[in-house]
């Protein structure tokens, strides 16, 4: 009998060590990538769901948001960006979006604890709604474009890269 509950118990761990967990289920994990300059632009964020919600739009003045779910969501770039006269120099950045009126949003770029860059994001209406927050990052014609869509509403900031 004790043999057996031994077995019971082991089993039991071993199922419970590789099911994916509750909070990886409900937002997963996401990646942008584009190559501009020769050189691989990454974002890594979390990708919650609306559920009836309309999050961007409950956003008030001045609030920021983080771009996501379950931890920061990051911009990893071996190349030198501009977004417009924004430079951006080679690294590591935490991304967050600030609402700036009711039809403004701004994209922030922080390193350190500060601001690097605070790009205006141009807001463009989606004909089909987004339930799952997605970012992407596109090369359109050697610019690259960052393009956040959730509800329905898309944002984005156009930059380049050397």
């Amino acid at each position: 009998m004790r043999h057996r509950a031994v077995i019971l118990s082991s089993l039991l761990a071993v199922a419970v060590g590789f099911a994916p967990s509750a909070h990886a289920q409900n937002n997963p994990r996401g990646e942008a990538k584009v190559t501009l300059a020769g050189k691989p632009i990454v974002v890594q964020y979390g990708r919650p769901s609306l559920k009836g919600r309309d999050m961007l739009g409950q956003a008030k003045v001045g609030d920021e948001w983080r771009m996501g779910a379950d931890g920061a969501t990051t911009l990893d770039t071996p190349a030198s960006l501009s977004f417009g006269p924004f430079p951006v120099a080679p690294g590591k950045y935490i991304l967050r979006a600030k609402k700036l009126s009711d039809t403004e949003w701004a994209l922030r770029l922080i390193s350190d604890g500060k601001t690097v860059a605070e790009v205006p994001l141009k807001s463009t209406p989606l004909e089909k709604s987004v339930e799952v927050f997605t970012i992407e990052l596109v090369d359109e014609k050697g610019e690259g474009v960052l393009r956040l869509s959730w509800g329905s509403l898309a944002l984005s900031a156009h930059f380049t890269a050397k």
